[in-house]
């Protein structure tokens, strides 16, 4: 590892609204309060806090951000238009501009910080200079900020008041999509808003679900044929999971899915028996299909009062992209007692079968499996050689107790993986945490009350680190894999550069080779960077961007900081 730099507490005293030179030819703009680094972190960990910071002079988006399906299915290098990266959720940028042999030389450009200290998971969306972020809840208050791409100045910002609500897995939001015009964003109390674009006004707002008895969005949606498609979040609560898309122009629902299938859940359990689509589905455009995961069944961890297989939860599934209509799935853990759900993105590409090349889907399991399916069958190619440690899994829980690996996190949790179409590797977050999983008597389902039906808990002294893994996608065979001392949780970025870029609970934001694995450069922006990293372009050069807010559910360093980097101009 060549270079590696830090912000410290000394280095990065209290500001608000002020410019400061960095050492080095790189200019960094830090708006808000300042981050410690990660020793002060340490000792002082920051409490969530925010939710209304006010801000002056703002320069008006004069930019061109209309956003067609054009744009959304190919971004290019200069945007980042959706989460993934184009429909096929892959994440990666052509741009090379920083690349393996210079990226030693990466500088941050702007440190932007949002006044709202939690869990912050964002991908930042970019068209054309103006960059969008949402903010995780903060004392009842999300945000959606515009800013410029390449200094972190704030443009215009929407502050949304929430409701009534229920979390499970922190009070997080991961990001937009920008289309036709607007942005849209979820809402922790269940609500899909559209706003302009240029000024940040509504457009409409639409409740999607109803959050007293558990429901909650925080996806970043997708848009594709002048709809906007999310899923639902709140598997823990007695709810019903869905995916749902709704006209882009009024907020009307256009179709809706269900992910519980009667017939394979004993009595009417399918009514209150999960399924929520946590992440941002693949759209397929030349089969017209959506294609993405669904989380756990409810309980999560005590099947007695579900007995069946209990489709379509830990599945990857396809429908008809203009109708919702179901066109196949693959189940990767029948009647889960594990909380060994589908969560991450599914990504598509092509892969080889029997010596052809076939179009694929694939999806990172809490099983430390990744999983590659026919995406015009649904059936399974292969699976890959695991990425994380097993033990003793798919062994019953007990009043006792047994000890598993992976835990209920995984493996690969919500955190989106990478694919490259240059090396056919895909880069996958990974977590070993062992745990012991207990059964409890029977519970049943009250509206509102969440509904685990079990125990899981870290075993005192057991393993407890991450990991990063290139899985070679025709073989399932890994390339390579760097171990990291904490459970990895937050999303990778591949380039044309051959680079891949992911970010640490400690505050570290590392640059891997993309062939070879070895670290290359790491900067530590304090607060821990739990969020997808995105590349982008601006006035002929690339940038890179990712949020470092920590994460509520790792307890790692919390903070309100997107950081923007770049190479000395």
């Amino acid at each position: 590892m060549k270079d590696q730099r830090s912000l410290s507490a000394k280095q990065r005293p209290a500001w608000r609204d002020k410019a400061m030179t960095w050492a080095g030819p790189a200019l960094a703009l830090v708006l808000g309060i300042g981050i410690a680094g990660p020793a002060a972190l340490a000792a002082t960990q920051p409490s969530e806090s925010g939710g209304n910071v006010a801000v002056a002079n703002s320069p008006t988006v004069t930019q061109d951000v209309n956003v067609t399906d054009a744009m959304l299915s190919d971004p290019g290098g200069a945007n980042w238009t959706n989460s993934g990266h184009g429909y096929l959720n892959q994440r990666f940028s052509p741009l090379n501009e920083i690349n393996a042999d210079n990226v030693t030389k990466l500088v941050p450009v702007a440190i932007a910080q949002t006044g709202y200290t939690a869990s912050f998971e964002t991908t930042p969306v970019v068209v054309n200079g103006v960059m969008y972020i949402t903010t995780p809840m903060v004392d009842s208050k999300q945000a959606v900020i515009a800013m410029d791409a390449a200094t972190g100045r704030e443009m215009w910002r929407y502050v949304y008041n929430d409701g009534l609500n229920h979390i499970c897995c922190g009070p997080v939001n991961r990001g937009v999509v920008a289309a036709y015009g607007n942005v849209y964003f979820v809402t922790i109390d269940a609500h899909l808003v559209a706003l302009d674009a240029k000024t940040g006004k509504v457009a409409w707002s639409q409740s999607v679900a109803d959050p007293r008895i558990g429901y909650s969005e925080t996806m970043a949606p997708q848009a594709f044929n002048g709809m906007v498609i999310i899923g639902s979040s709140g598997g823990e609560w007695a709810t019903r999971g869905f995916i749902a898309a709704y006209n882009a122009s009024n907020g009307q629902q256009v179709w809706r899915f269900d992910t519980t299938d009667p017939k394979s859940w004993a009595g009417d359990s399918w009514k209150y028996g999960g399924g929520g689509v946590w992440t941002t589905p693949a759209i397929d455009t030349q089969r017209g299909l959506v294609i993405f995961s669904v989380g756990n069944p409810n309980p999560d961890l005590n099947g007695r009062v579900r007995e069946g297989d209990n489709l379509y939860t830990d599945s990857i599934v396809a429908l008809n992209a203009k109708t919702g209509a179901f066109a196949w799935a693959y189940q990767e853990v029948p009647h889960d007692v594990w909380d060994y759900d589908a969560v991450s993105n599914v990504i598509l590409f092509d892969t080889t079968d029997n010596g052809q090349t076939v179009p694929a889907a694939g999806e990172a399991g809490k099983t430390a499996w990744y999983y590659i399916v026919n995406r015009e069958t649904g059936k399974l190619i292969r699976k890959s050689e695991p990425f994380d440690q097993q033990k003793n899994m798919f062994a019953q829980p007990t009043v006792a107790g047994v000890q598993s690996l992976p835990g209920a996190n995984g493996g690969s949790e919500w955190s989106p993986p990478a694919y490259s179409p240059v090396t056919h590797f895909v880069y996958v977050l990974g977590m070993d945490q062992l745990m012991t999983f207990k059964t409890e008597a029977t519970t049943h389902s009250i509206p509102g009350l969440i509904r685990l039906g079990s125990t899981f808990s870290n075993v005192p002294g057991g393993v407890q680190d991450g990991t990063l893994t290139a899985i070679d996608v025709n073989t399932g065979k890994i390339a390579w894999n760097q171990t990291l001392p904490q459970p990895m949780m937050g999303g990778a970025l591949a380039t044309a550069g051959n680079l891949v870029f992911s970010g640490e609970g400690d505050g570290w934001f590392d640059a891997f080779n993309a062939t070879t694995g070895k670290l290359l450069w790491r900067f530590n922006l304090g607060a821990g960077v739990n969020a997808p990293p995105v590349a982008y372009e601006v006035n002929g050069h690339e940038y890179i961007a990712v949020a470092s807010g920590g994460n509520f559910q790792m307890t790692y360093p919390l903070g309100d900081a997107l950081a923007i980097f770049t190479l000395p101009q």
